[in-house]
């Protein structure tokens, strides 16, 4: 004996195999709501930052004898120049080259209060935001004799 199928069980069998994705999809709606919100969160944090940033604007030169650094705004510096070992970093605030243990705590208002690492390999330069910068880092290709300029905002011309 056949067992015939009526319209009514089609519909249900139909309607069961639709439900499977959706069940899929709805589970997936709390990681999706979880990573929207981490992510809208940081940039968020990083916009309210922004806003405390003050300006200062470096110019960074691979030369043969080593980094030298320019600021034209927001530090107590002009000019820095040194050396730095492969795998080393070098501390860099307003007021010039520092150590991370030894950062200065007194700001002044009419400097910008930033603090970064740098640390160079064979031809690129990684910059570490670790206070008063909108970017946490900056990895660049710097070949022998060019320049780079960054700010409180990142990367500029």
């Amino acid at each position: 004996m056949h067992h015939m199928q009526t319209m009514g069980e089609k519909t249900l069998k139909a309607n069961n195999m639709k439900t499977k994705p959706k069940h899929i999809r709805l589970s997936l709606l709390p990681i999706i709501a979880v990573l929207l919100t981490a992510l809208s969160s940081e940039i968020l944090a990083q916009q309210v930052a922004s806003g405390d940033l003050k300006d200062f604007n470096i110019t960074i030169e691979n030369t043969d004898k080593g980094l030298q650094f320019y600021s034209d705004r927001g530090s107590a510096w002009v000019n820095l120049s040194f050396n730095i070992r492969k795998g080393k970093t070098q501390a860099i605030d307003e007021f010039g080259m520092t150590r991370l243990k030894n950062v200065s705590t007194k700001g002044h208002e009419k400097l910008a209060n930033y603090l970064l690492t740098v640390k160079k390999s064979k031809n690129s330069i990684m910059v570490t935001g670790i206070e008063g910068t909108a970017w946490k880092e900056l990895s660049f290709t710097l070949p022998k004799n060019r320049k780079q300029t960054i700010n409180q905002f990142g990367m500029a011309e």
